[in-house]
């Protein structure tokens, strides 16, 4: 019966969610609530809720301070070289935007954070991508996916996670997954690829200085192809308009919306329009740059990203310290370092509010035993016959569970279950350690993640469209690695 009840819940709650008839947040505390009643323990709820919140407080924390820390890395410059360059690459091109931030995304990952990741990338595309009317789910989509094959490195969680519940050494299990993981990484090129070539179909295609250079009567831009309406980015609702679409200083009267589900978009209002800075992404001429102390903050980056690797202190700790000297030092007056507070507030709002959410829905899966009887039920669904390819079917099982379950849940209830699963027919914990790391690309869009709720609220997007968007490429990405596994034999 919770085996039942624990599939339907999340069932409940995804429907909910793409289907907009509730937002994440609420959806996150309420479904949860009415099934653990519906089960008979809603007098543990509380307690439930409790252990959830204490479980979740660390990544809130984390997520709070990493959001101002990095918020206010990008408000002094110290990314300014590499937006520069991808934006350099790009121009106002729709494919060159839609690979660069795939790439941009991919580069920033090498931290293993997903908060800096999304709050880096969405920084540095969304004004390209609001300006030229471009889908704002292919931007959160692939910057997600990106992130998602990234997250497999040895510091950014899984990796650590599979090594520890099966007590095994990290590089061990991360250094042979390298040549599927590259190939994983590559789909997510190809994928940013196809994807920016319809966007280029669907608007047309600028240089960066013809687009700033024309005035609003003068621009219209053949795409050579008829328009199709609410689908033509993999049903993201955009639109078409037959032969032509229209490309306006900072508005496009013809082309369709960004992902906000919406048939067609009018013209934008003039006070909606983005000024020539920001279509070059991070305003260069900004109050708050402090070129003086571009290689201290780059030092004290550097220092706190190898404290984390190195685990000196506990990764929220980092980043309260890490944001507290970066505010005194590059911001020694109390007014200023009270307007960068504000300036990050609703991101930290949003976030830790929806990490809090979360914690809610966590806590009634794992106090009421629902993962544990799901987790349960999935191993023993694995027939007999396939016990020697218990690797492949780790692979497989971990890009549902790791989408419907935390990594914590996931690598340290499941997999030691499929780990002795495996070794009684002769499947090594190696192989089932790296068969689980082929669901991470899906797993960092699941409504789980506290960092995909960064990406979404920074680029305006629904979590629902994003799911609808992501899901389908994610997955074939997920299968990408694990297949590449197969082939070269690493499981």
């Amino acid at each position: 019966m919770l085996t039942i009840l624990g599939f339907a819940m999340i069932a409940t709650f995804l429907v909910l969610i793409m289907t907009k008839k509730m937002s994440p947040i609420a959806a996150l505390v309420l479904i949860p609530a009415l099934f653990c009643v519906a089960v008979g323990q809603g007098a543990q709820l509380g307690d439930y809720v409790i252990e959830g919140v204490g479980n979740l407080a660390p990544t809130a924390a984390m997520l709070m301070f990493a959001i101002v820390y990095f918020g206010v890395m990008i408000d002094v410059g110290l990314f300014d070289p590499i937006v520069r360059g991808i934006l350099k690459f790009c121009r106002a091109d729709p494919m060159r935007i839609v690979v660069g931030t795939a790439v941009l995304a991919a580069i920033v990952s090498l931290d293993g954070d997903g908060s800096t990741t999304f709050m880096i990338t969405v920084s540095a595309m969304y004004p390209l991508y609001k300006r030229l009317k471009m889908s704002l789910v292919v931007m959160t989509g692939v910057a997600a996916t990106a992130n998602g094959v990234m997250n497999t490195l040895p510091w950014g969680g899984p990796t650590a996670r599979a090594a520890t519940a099966l007590k095994l050494d990290a590089s061990e299990i991360f250094v042979p997954m390298i040549p599927a993981l590259a190939m994983g990484l590559l789909a997510v090129f190809v994928l940013a690829y196809v994807l920016g070539l319809r966007e280029r179909k669907r608007l047309g295609m600028l240089t960066l200085d013809e687009a700033l250079a024309r005035e609003p009567e003068q621009e219209t831009v053949s795409t050579g192809a008829g328009g199709t309406r609410g689908g033509s980015t993999g049903g993201t609702g955009t639109a078409g308009t037959g032969g032509e679409d229209r490309l306006r200083k900072g508005a496009s009267a013809s082309v369709g919306g960004t992902g906000s589900g919406t048939d067609a978009e009018p013209a934008a209002d003039p006070a909606d329009e983005v000024d020539d800075d920001e279509f070059q992404g991070l305003d260069p001429n900004r109050s708050t740059l402090r070129p003086k102390l571009y290689w201290f903050n780059a030092g004290l980056t550097a220092a706190l990203l190898t404290a984390m690797i190195m685990e000196l202190m506990p990764i929220p700790v980092l980043f309260l310290l890490g944001a507290a000297l970066a505010l005194t030092v590059n911001f020694p007056h109390m007014p200023d370092q009270r307007a960068r507070i504000a300036a990050h507030a609703d991101n930290v709002l949003n976030v830790s509010g929806m990490v809090f959410a979360a914690a809610v829905f966590t806590g009634v899966l794992t106090g009421t035993g629902m993962v544990e009887n799901m987790a349960d039920w999935v191993v023993g669904a694995v027939p007999d016959a396939m016990g020697p390819h218990m690797a492949i079917v780790t692979g497989l099982l971990s890009l549902p569970l790791t989408y419907f379950m935390s990594n914590d849940g996931f690598y340290f209830g499941v997999l030691p279950v499929l780990a002795e699963a495996g070794a009684a027919h002769g499947v090594s914990p190696l192989e089932i350690a790296r068969a689980s790391l082929a669901g991470q690309a899906l797993h960092m869009s699941s409504p789980l993640v506290p960092a995909v709720y960064v990406l979404v609220g920074m680029a305006k997007v629904e979590f629902g469209d994003h799911t609808r968007f992501t899901v389908k490429w994610a997955v074939l990405t997920s299968l990408v690695v694990l297949g590449a596994g197969i082939l070269f034999g690493i499981m």
